[in-house]
């Protein structure tokens, strides 16, 4: 089988904006050997001034990883700080890396107007100028063969691509270069029509209760030109439609309600409601099985034991080519 890695930083609860990626990570456990990385050293990249209660943080992910499907007997789940050759590779690719090639990352050029200029966070670090290698090395010790990734993360791909490319040139053929496989991420704005963030207050949380989504979807902006429920309504300016759009099977039906002013603005969201929670209750379930005591830990050490199996052929082939 194909070899997959792909991550998340830990940086706080997950909302249902994330799904796409899950279910696609579930989906790609059956047809690859698949390692997914808890990757908290890349949440200390912007957050080390927040003081980030790490090992909370993990867990709580793990768990949203285990309670959507993400089965760890067909995938293995790791934290990034526990596997070191993460950050050994990183280290030898920060010496054969140009300066030029972090620079123009646009990711990085955006991050550091928006979090640094505008955000107030200083960005002047290393770690953050580094991010894309640490990924290129998080990928390539795996020798992973494919990347699950959104749009917005192709350049950090080809980055990776060509640090495999620059090693191989230089030691000797050790690393493949990734393909990327996009996947299509419905982008989902908040509440409020901003985008979807924990920090605006404006998600739907994976653990969100039936009480807690039905308040979180009745604050949703609809069709602001609609004043009575039997006015025809524009499904294509109202944020409730655009979660229909995702999560309701009969949208088509909504949608002709909708411009046909059969269906009142508060009973569409009363039915996004009740099928926003008929997804997220065997999510609930699922979660609750797995907090008993002691289960998400040894996931994640079967994670970590199953990784350095890998790794630590992978290092031993580096260094040897290295002269090290």
């Amino acid at each position: 089988m194909e070899r997959i890695f792909s991550g998340m930083r830990p940086t706080g609860s997950l909302h249902i904006g994330h799904l796409s990626v899950l279910l696609n990570w579930i989906a790609l456990q059956d047809e690859y050997e698949c390692f997914y990385g808890i990757v908290d050293w890349h949440a200390l990249t912007t957050g080390y001034e927040d003081r980030l209660n790490l090992p909370a943080l993990i867990k709580d992910m793990a768990l949203d990883w285990l309670s959507v499907g993400l089965d760890p007997a067909k995938c293995s789940i790791l934290v990034q700080s526990q596997v070191k050759e993460h950050a050994e590779l990183h280290l030898l690719f920060s010496m054969i890396t140009p300066l030029s090639w972090l620079e123009r990352v646009p990711t990085y050029k955006d991050q550091l107007q928006q979090l640094g200029k505008a955000g107030g966070k200083d960005l002047s670090t290393y770690g953050f100028l580094g991010y894309p290698l640490l990924q290129a090395a998080d990928i390539l010790v795996y020798k992973a063969n494919a990347v699950p990734v959104g749009e917005d993360q192709l350049p950090h791909i080809e980055l990776c691509r060509e640090v495999a490319r620059r090693f191989n040139y230089m030691y000797g053929p050790v690393f493949p270069e990734p393909r990327s496989l996009v996947g299509k991420v419905p982008l989902l704005p908040g509440v409020d029509g901003r985008k979807m963030s924990k920090s605006y207050n404006n998600a739907i949380s994976l653990t969100a209760s039936t009480d807690e989504i039905a308040k979180q979807v009745q604050q949703m902006i609809t069709d602001p030109a609609r004043l009575r429920k039997d006015d025809p309504g524009h499904p294509e300016v109202c944020i409730v439609y655009k979660f229909h759009e995702t999560y309701t099977p009969e949208v088509a039906e909504v949608e002709n309600n909708c411009r046909g002013g059969k269906i009142g603005c508060v009973a569409c969201k009363r039915h996004l409601a009740a099928n926003l929670d008929k997804l997220l209750a065997p999510f609930r379930e699922r979660r609750a099985q797995w907090e008993e005591p002691g289960k998400v830990e040894q996931v994640l050490q079967d994670g970590v034991e199953r990784a350095r199996e890998v790794v630590t052929v992978t290092m031993k082939e580096v260094r040897s080519l290295m002269g090290l």
